[in-house]
Protein backbone atom coordinates (compact mmCIF):
# COMPACT_ATOMS: atom_id res chain seq x y z
CA UNK A 1 0.00 0.00 0.00
CA UNK A 2 1.28 3.41 -1.20
CA UNK A 3 -0.50 5.48 1.71
CA UNK A 4 1.35 5.76 4.83
CA UNK A 5 -0.46 6.50 7.96
CA UNK A 6 0.05 9.58 10.28
CA UNK A 7 2.39 7.95 12.33
CA UNK A 8 4.33 6.09 9.41
CA UNK A 9 4.86 9.40 8.35
CA UNK A 10 5.89 11.14 11.20
CA UNK A 11 8.64 8.30 12.06
CA UNK A 12 9.98 8.66 8.07
CA UNK A 13 9.87 12.48 8.64
CA UNK A 14 12.31 12.43 11.86
CA UNK A 15 14.23 9.56 10.47
CA UNK A 16 15.09 11.43 7.30
CA UNK A 17 15.26 14.42 9.22
CA UNK A 18 18.99 16.32 8.71
CA UNK A 19 18.51 18.37 11.83
CA UNK A 20 17.64 17.49 15.49
CA UNK A 21 13.56 16.62 16.08
CA UNK A 22 11.73 19.33 17.97
CA UNK A 23 11.56 18.17 21.33
CA UNK A 24 8.02 17.69 21.13
CA UNK A 25 8.52 15.32 18.08
CA UNK A 26 8.57 12.45 20.35
CA UNK A 27 5.95 12.73 22.56
CA UNK A 28 3.62 9.92 23.48
CA UNK A 29 0.28 11.80 23.18
CA UNK A 30 1.43 12.90 19.99
CA UNK A 31 2.07 8.96 19.06
CA UNK A 32 -1.10 7.81 20.47
CA UNK A 33 -3.34 10.74 18.38
CA UNK A 34 -1.44 9.65 15.55
CA UNK A 35 -2.73 5.88 15.70
CA UNK A 36 -5.64 5.98 17.85
CA UNK A 37 -6.96 9.71 16.65
CA UNK A 38 -9.12 10.22 14.25
CA UNK A 39 -13.31 10.16 14.42
CA UNK A 40 -14.03 6.33 13.82
CA UNK A 41 -10.92 4.57 15.53
CA UNK A 42 -11.99 4.48 18.89
CA UNK A 43 -15.43 2.76 17.93
CA UNK A 44 -14.17 0.47 15.64
CA UNK A 45 -11.65 -1.05 18.26
CA UNK A 46 -14.48 -0.35 20.59
CA UNK A 47 -16.25 -3.64 18.73
CA UNK A 48 -13.34 -5.29 18.31
CA UNK A 49 -12.27 -5.64 22.28
CA UNK A 50 -14.02 -8.37 22.81
CA UNK A 51 -14.69 -10.62 19.50
CA UNK A 52 -13.03 -10.44 16.05
CA UNK A 53 -15.85 -9.16 13.44
CA UNK A 54 -16.51 -9.20 9.58
CA UNK A 55 -16.46 -5.72 7.82
CA UNK A 56 -19.96 -5.96 7.21
CA UNK A 57 -20.83 -6.64 11.01
CA UNK A 58 -18.64 -3.53 11.74
CA UNK A 59 -20.24 -1.77 8.69
CA UNK A 60 -23.79 -2.53 10.41
CA UNK A 61 -22.62 -1.31 14.28
CA UNK A 62 -21.22 2.12 12.87
CA UNK A 63 -23.71 2.89 10.41
CA UNK A 64 -23.13 6.70 10.06
CA UNK A 65 -19.44 6.09 8.50
CA UNK A 66 -19.01 5.42 4.65
CA UNK A 67 -17.56 2.33 3.66
CA UNK A 68 -14.68 4.45 1.82
CA UNK A 69 -14.34 5.94 5.65
CA UNK A 70 -14.26 2.22 7.39
CA UNK A 71 -11.97 0.42 4.91
CA UNK A 72 -9.92 3.36 5.41
CA UNK A 73 -9.52 3.24 8.81
CA UNK A 74 -9.23 -0.21 8.77
CA UNK A 75 -6.13 -0.48 6.61
CA UNK A 76 -4.43 2.61 8.92
CA UNK A 77 -5.18 0.57 12.17
CA UNK A 78 -3.71 -2.86 10.01
CA UNK A 79 -0.84 -0.66 8.55
CA UNK A 80 -0.20 0.30 12.39
CA UNK A 81 -0.32 -2.97 14.28
CA UNK A 82 -3.19 -2.51 15.71
CA UNK A 83 -5.65 -4.86 14.06
CA UNK A 84 -4.92 -7.82 11.66
CA UNK A 85 -7.48 -9.20 9.41
CA UNK A 86 -8.05 -12.83 8.60
CA UNK A 87 -9.09 -14.40 5.19
CA UNK A 88 -11.06 -17.72 5.08
CA UNK A 89 -10.24 -19.02 1.60
CA UNK A 90 -14.25 -20.16 0.95
CA UNK A 91 -17.18 -19.12 -1.08
CA UNK A 92 -18.85 -16.60 -0.56
CA UNK A 93 -15.02 -14.99 0.91
CA UNK A 94 -14.87 -14.29 4.39
CA UNK A 95 -12.44 -11.90 6.21
CA UNK A 96 -12.61 -11.13 10.11
CA UNK A 97 -10.88 -8.24 11.62
CA UNK A 98 -9.09 -8.37 14.92
CA UNK A 99 -6.78 -6.89 17.49
CA UNK A 100 -3.30 -8.27 17.52
CA UNK A 101 -1.78 -8.60 20.63
CA UNK A 102 -0.44 -5.32 20.20
CA UNK A 103 -4.32 -3.66 19.72
CA UNK A 104 -5.37 -6.16 23.02
CA UNK A 105 -3.19 -3.49 24.80
CA UNK A 106 -5.72 -0.78 24.36
CA UNK A 107 -8.28 -2.57 26.59
CA UNK A 108 -7.19 -0.78 29.52
CA UNK A 109 -7.88 2.56 28.51
CA UNK A 110 -11.35 1.49 27.18
CA UNK A 111 -11.83 0.27 30.72
CA UNK A 112 -11.60 3.82 31.95
CA UNK A 113 -13.19 5.42 28.59
CA UNK A 114 -16.28 4.34 29.28
CA UNK A 115 -15.91 4.49 33.13
CA UNK A 116 -15.17 8.41 32.27
CA UNK A 117 -18.10 8.47 29.72
CA UNK A 118 -20.52 6.86 32.92
CA UNK A 119 -19.49 9.02 35.19
CA UNK A 120 -20.01 12.23 32.53
CA UNK A 121 -23.84 11.01 32.09
CA UNK A 122 -24.66 10.39 35.54
CA UNK A 123 -23.67 14.46 36.30
CA UNK A 124 -25.03 15.65 33.59
CA UNK A 125 -27.99 13.30 33.29
CA UNK A 126 -27.73 13.56 29.36
CA UNK A 127 -26.63 10.68 27.80
CA UNK A 128 -25.17 11.13 24.19
CA UNK A 129 -27.32 10.26 21.02
CA UNK A 130 -27.43 6.67 19.79
CA UNK A 131 -27.33 6.03 16.32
Amino acid sequence: MDKLTKQQQASQQWQASTTPPPPNAYCPVRTTLNVLGGKWKLLILSYLLHEPRRYGELKRLVPEITEKMLIQELRELELDGIVARRVYQQVPPKVEYYLTDLGQEVKPLFQALVGWGQDYIQRTGVPAPVF
